[in-house]
C-alpha cells in the first residue's frame, strides 16, 4: 500500500491514495479540513465498523445500522499522542443478540482491526527524504 501527501499552501494538505481517492487536510487544528489527528481517530472508527458489521452478519445477526463515537485523551505537550481513545458503537437491528454484539465489538479491538491494534501495540516509525529542485 502507498499514499502520497502533497503540500497545497499553508498548513492544508492533499492526500492521495494508491486506490486513487484524495482527501484534504489541515495541520491547523482542523480548520478548514481534518486534521491529521482527526484522520487516524475516522480510520480507526472506520475500521472497527467494518469488522463489527461483517461480524455481525456472518454471525447471521439482522444489523440494519452502526454508528461508531469515538472520544479520545491526548498529551498537553509535543508530540500529542492518543493516550486512551473509547469507541462507544450504536449498533441497530432486528433481535440482536447481546452476546453475539459483546464478542463481535470486542474481537474487532483485540483481534481484527488493523488501525486500533496498531495503534494500541505502538508501531515503528521510519523515514527518508529527498531534495527535489524547484522549476521555478
Amino acid at each position: 500500500m502507498q499514499a502520497e501527501v502533497k503540500w497545497i499552501e499553508d498548513f492544508k494538505f492533499l492526500g492521495q491514495s494508491q486506490s486513487g481517492h484524495s482527501v484534504v487536510m489541515d495541520g491547523n487544528g482542523g480548520d478548514t479540513a481534518p486534521s491529521p489527528m482527526e484522520m487516524v481517530l475516522m480510520a480507526a472508527g472506520g475500521c472497527s465498523s467494518v469488522d463489527v458489521v461483517d461480524g455481525l452478519k456472518s454471525a447471521g445477526q439482522s444489523v440494519s445500522g452502526c454508528v461508531a463515537k469515538l472520544t479520545t485523551e491526548r498529551r498537553d505537550t509535543a508530540p500529542r499522542l492518543f493516550t486512551a481513545i473509547n469507541i462507544h458503537f450504536d449498533i441497530t437491528g432486528n433481535e440482536l443478540d447481546e452476546e453475539v454484539v459483546a464478542q463481535v465489538t470486542a474481537n474487532s479491538l483485540e483481534k481484527y482491526c488493523s488501525v486500533c491494534l496498531m495503534l494500541g501495540a505502538g508501531i515503528t516509525m521510519t523515514h527518508s527524504w529527498s531534495i527535489v529542485k524547484s522549476l521555478s
